[in-house]
């Protein structure tokens, strides 16, 4: 299916291969409104979704909603994390999703299963990076490197969130020393910025550096922009902006990287806000 931002941009072919994903937090929607979610993703075009893990949900409810996307074009990729993840008892909530993942996929059929990892740890929300920032991200860098084993493992694609300013982060430790975005940028198979801005040129100017350095490494970047309210300024999101401006935008934002073997495409954030958007 060519999206419309793709007819709209003039730029079908190149477009038309890009991601459009969004985040779904909510798990118990599979479950309770489990059609007008495919129909919303199918109606805008989405071919990816990062889909929060509930263990508590039943694998045949997994299975029904990931069959039915799949047979839609969309993929599904399982998503978790926290900023607890960093801590010194992370390691355990990252090791119960991929036991939990190593069985969901073991036990069922290529339709169902998930096609990746999808990871949000923002280890900036964990105390430690106030307290103490080279160690925690020392430990964020643990994580990374064995989330990128396991998914090996499991023969799962590897992707995380990162904020657009990892770029003036450094680090300098075991794993060597250099920006901190170029590092998760070479350790895991695909990036989502979080570029939260609700202007073109904005978003444009604050994921150059990850687009150019992808690029160099042969590593994909998808942008995500957001859609609920925030406090924390009136250019963070769309929310005020409606779906129309936030589209025009995103056609430019993709009209910019489309000669860009780096840019992936583009992941709006998340599923529950995006669906209650002025038109």
């Amino acid at each position: 299916m060519i999206s419309s931002l793709a007819l709209s941009s003039g730029k079908v072919d190149a477009m038309s291969i890009q991601e459009k994903a969004t985040w779904l937090w909510d798990t118990s929607l599979i479950m309770d409104d489990q059609e007008k979610i495919l129909l919303f993703l199918e109606h805008n075009d989405v071919n990816k979704v990062y889909l929060q893990i509930d263990q508590g949900i039943a694998s045949n409810d997994y299975k029904h909603f990931i069959s039915n996307a799949s047979h839609r074009g969309i993929r599904i990729y399982a998503l978790d994390g926290a900023a607890s993840w960093v801590s010194a008892e992370g390691s355990r909530s990252q090791d119960e999703l991929f036991n939990w993942l190593h069985t969901y996929n073991e036990n069922s059929t290529e339709s169902e299963q998930f096609s990746g990892v999808h990871l949000d740890v923002e280890p900036y929300l964990n105390s430690g990076w106030s307290l103490h920032q080279a160690q925690t991200i020392e430990s964020y860098q643990t994580l990374i490197m064995k989330a990128s084993e396991k998914a090996s493992q499991l023969q799962l694609t590897l992707e995380v969130d990162m904020p657009f300013w990892f770029d003036e982060v450094q680090y300098n430790n075991e794993f060597g020393k250099g920006l901190l975005a170029d590092w998760v940028i070479d350790h895991v198979d695909s990036v989502t910025i979080m570029a939260y801005r609700d202007a073109a040129k904005d978003i444009i100017s604050i994921v150059e550096h990850e687009i150019a350095y992808a690029s160099t490494v042969n590593k994909s970047i998808v942008i995500g922009v957001e859609t609920g309210a925030s406090e924390e300024g009136e250019n963070i999101t769309f929310y005020d902006n409606g779906e129309a401006f936030m589209n025009e935008q995103l056609i430019l934002v993709q009209q910019h990287f489309s000669n860009n073997d780096a840019f992936h495409g583009v992941a709006i954030h998340y599923v529950e806000n995006w669906m209650t958007m002025r038109p």
